[in-house]
């Protein structure tokens, strides 16, 4: 009888590119005539968007977006000025071999960012981003999960792994206008804003995903109390709803939906007294939403025939898939100034991650979470002028992981919630701020599977005597498979001989070892 193979094709993700690329940002600009003069410089912000991106052949094309915002304050005049310039840069990447079914991972960050009055009507700005790049396409894998005749063993090990994807994004437009409460002062400028779109709701219907969320939008923006310049915060949400076609899923697929903010832009509009109390808003996201199937095989990672010689090809095989996804939280307390560098009034306080690494504890029981907080704040200073300074602080944090991760690769990503603080009666400025981590597990685990066998049937295996049970002394944690390939027998036979409810000896003794032809 011949050997008869069957074979399963197993996808993982094949990492095509990964690299970081960089670009300078440069800026000269000089003010236009309605801008009064700069007589003090406050802060400088530089922060890239990745707007597009796609992939033809094998290279990689995306917009990279840099909004810069500078703040100061004229002669004379305590309220700051916001002057607000856009730079977009068209990017390539030669990835070096073409992928089917790419998926792509663009973050950007900020490297550096230092600015200067040339004089009082000019600035010059210098400064550089990097862009992370990872690319992965999907790698067909082809392992035996069966085989028959020959006097054919086989030892198989489940595996579960990513069977279909589906990738779509859509971009949507969120706009709204918001009337200032009387209690509010007018708006002289928007001097910061920041917008953020957490994990939203998701429903599957009839093969379309809706989602729900939305975006939320913290802004600053200079204003006039009792005849002075001051700065006053501002907060509010814009809800959306939207249906996601994603041709192919259905409620078998485990779905994810992303929300990115792409531009977030606040503009005063005058009333009919010609303060400016409405803010119009306009927010652009994109939805990057994923669906994954998975499915399970039983693959076979070794094989051998009791009568005749038999060869084995073995590949290591590694199969996407999904991550395991939660959530832990810890706190945050730092002391950022004491004595006369505390300012003398606060307006807002907020913080930023940066740096952020991951790696597994000693123990290899627990994920250690490292880097850097910027606590940046709105204030006003002794002097009575207006200030926002970032102080970093850095910070470590050890969570226990599940007992079943310890094959695991570990990876989290952290959001500050709200910053609080407090002046001690010691004059010692102290905030404290809690994180939220989300920390995803992936199995790295990889399974020794078979890609082949070879059994010699022009000859048989020569056997040390004729006999049809043999006496066999096991040790403690002895497994029974690697017994019964020793002396060309069944594993199934000797567990049933023996009575054994495990695959593996948990003491040692006498076995009978049944020989099967």
């Amino acid at each position: 009888m011949d050997l008869k193979i069957n074979r399963e094709t197993v996808p993982a993700a094949e990492c095509i590119y990964d690299s970081v690329q960089e670009q300078g940002v440069e800026l000269d600009y000089i003010l236009p005539d309605y801008y009064p003069d700069i007589f003090r410089l406050v802060r400088c912000e530089l922060i890239p968007v990745v707007t597009d991106c796609s992939v033809s052949g094998s290279r990689l094309t995306y917009e990279l977006r840099c909004d810069i915002r500078i703040l100061y304050c004229s002669e004379g005049g305590s309220a700051m000025r916001c002057v607000s310039q856009r730079q977009t840069f068209s990017k390539t990447a030669e990835l070096g071999a073409e992928c089917e079914s790419p998926e792509i991972r663009l973050v950007p960050k900020t490297d550096y960012v230092s600015f200067r009055a040339v004089n009082k009507r000019r600035l010059d700005v210098r400064g550089a981003v990097s862009v992370n790049i990872r690319v992965t396409g999907e790698k067909q894998q082809e392992v035996i999960s069966d085989a028959f005749g020959m006097n054919i063993q086989l030892k198989k090990a489940p595996v579960r792994f990513a069977a279909k994807k589906i990738s779509s994004d859509k971009e949507i437009q969120l706009s709204e206008e918001t009337e200032l409460s009387e209690a509010q002062p007018p708006v002289l400028g928007i001097i910061s804003c920041r917008c953020t779109a957490p994990e939203c709701e998701l429903k599957m219907i009839s093969g379309k995903l809706l989602a729900k969320g939305e975006a939320d939008v913290k802004l600053l923006y200079s204003c006039e109390k009792d005849g002075e310049g001051a700065v006053e915060p501002l907060s509010f949400s814009l809800p959306y709803s939207q249906i996601i076609d994603i041709d192919g899923a259905d409620e078998s697929f485990t779905c994810t939906v992303v929300p990115e903010v792409v531009s977030c832009d606040v503009a005063p509009a005058a009333g009919r007294n010609g303060d400016n109390r409405t803010l119009k808003c306009d927010i652009e996201l994109k939805l990057r939403c994923r669906a994954v199937k998975t499915a399970s095989a039983m693959l076979c990672t070794d094989a051998y025939s009791t009568v005749y010689p038999c060869e084995v090809t073995v590949s290591d095989i590694k199969a996407e898939q999904l991550p395991t996804v939660y959530t832990e939280s810890f706190r945050h307390s730092a002391k950022l100034s004491e004595g006369d560098d505390v300012p003398q009034t606060i307006y807002s306080m907020w913080c930023t991650p940066k740096n952020i690494n991951t790696r597994r504890g000693d123990d290899g029981r627990s994920v250690v979470i490292s880097g850097m907080l910027t606590y940046s704040m709105a204030a006003k200073d002794n002097s009575g002028m207006i200030i926002m300074p970032d102080r970093d602080e850095a910070f470590e944090e050890t969570i226990a992981l599940p007992s079943d991760a310890r094959e695991c690769t570990v990876t989290a990503q952290i959001t500050p919630g709200e910053v609080s603080y407090n002046i001690t009666s010691e004059g010692a400025l102290t905030v404290r701020t809690d994180i939220t981590a989300k920390i995803s597990l992936s199995d790295c685990g990889t399974v020794s599977a078979l890609t082949d066998i070879a059994i010699d049937d022009s000859v048989k295996k020569q056997r040390d005597g004729d006999y049809a049970v043999k006496l066999y002394y096991g040790s403690a944690d002895e497994n029974i498979w690697d017994i019964a390939k020793r002396y060309s027998t069944s594993a199934h036979a000797v567990m049933e001989e023996n009575e054994l409810g495990s695959e593996t000896l948990s003491d040692g003794g006498m076995l009978l070892i049944p020989i099967v032809i």
